[in-house]
């Protein structure tokens, strides 16, 4: 049996699309599919059901990945191998949220460096991570959302608390209590500061703590949580905010939480892997670094 043939099934049963594995394989659509065909017909029988939006694997088909995708994963990092015999240096690509990855994320993983990691980031929102991961720009991917299908599987890495902050002069004119006893009408006077047009965050805890829908727009839109954070200590309104982002800044009164809710609002990020890719040694090292150093970061 074509061992060629074997990767390009495997790819197809972890991508769940042929369009999606020529793309991984740098083949065109059409010899992917004549490829499939062609172990098909070599085996007697299906391996997918074709439907209109990708395949789904027979029981025939989800044998044959069991058993044929650990010893390709194997080849692929023996040939992998010789790309770094000469330096030692391997290099790791990770995509995730850019003050996540900046401030938690690399940290952590710049104690590996002296070991030969070579380290690339990219960031992005957890839609263009995960899509950059299948299609093979990244080794790694930390994204608020987990992503379906079997050509990515993912591990819980931490929660991150949100918090209602706003600067000094607003919080001040706020009295003691108010929120608590008038809801979030009360805030309608003071600027929201946020990442998007869509208020994602202000939305998130509008929903989660009053159970309604903001009814404010975005006075001022950074895409970047260290851009709110550093516009809401300048004055410019109300944010929600990671804690770890906001904590010193808490600490150090230039901001002020609005509300302590007996349940805070949480938010889950995953670490993301393509299928196969933890078989590679350096991948595997990093993704057990990253889930041991947030042990402490929820």
């Amino acid at each position: 049996m074509d061992l060629a043939l074997l990767r390009t099934f495997v790819t197809v049963h972890r991508a769940g699309s042929f369009t999606r594995a020529a793309a991984l394989l740098g083949l065109s659509q059409p010899a992917v599919t004549s490829q499939i065909r062609t172990l098909e017909r070599q085996l007697g029988r299906p391996l997918f059901l074709r439907q209109a939006r990708g395949v789904t694997p027979t029981t025939i088909g989800d044998e044959l990945a069991q058993r044929a995708a650990p010893h390709l994963d194997a080849l692929v990092e023996i040939a992998e191998s010789g790309l770094y015999e000469d330096s030692g240096i391997r290099t790791l690509h990770l995509a995730g949220p850019p003050e996540f990855t900046s401030l938690r994320a690399l940290p952590a993983l710049t104690a590996l460096v002296p070991q030969g990691l070579a380290l690339r980031a990219s960031f992005g929102n957890a839609e263009e991570t995960l899509e950059g991961l299948a299609a093979g720009h990244h080794d790694l991917a930390i994204a608020t959302a987990r992503p379906r299908g079997r050509l990515l599987s993912a591990t819980p890495l931490c929660d991150e608390e949100h918090v209602l902050v706003a600067g000094v002069r607003w919080a001040g004119r706020l009295a003691p209590g108010a929120l608590r006893r008038g809801g979030p009408g009360v805030l309608e006077h003071i600027p929201v500061v946020e990442v998007h047009e869509s208020l994602p965050l202000v939305s998130r805890y509008w929903h989660a703590v009053f159970d309604t829908k903001p009814t404010t727009v975005g006075m001022v839109v950074a895409p970047d949580l260290r851009a709110v954070l550093e516009t809401v200590i300048a004055g410019a309104g109300l944010a929600v905010l990671p804690r770890y982002l906001c904590e010193g800044a808490l600490e150090r009164g230039e901001l002020v939480a609005l509300l302590d809710p007996p349940v805070p609002p949480l938010r889950t990020y995953f670490l993301a892997v393509r299928a196969g890719t933890p078989a590679r040694p350096h991948i595997a090292r990093a993704q057990e670094w990253l889930l041991r150093a947030a042990v402490d970061w929820s």
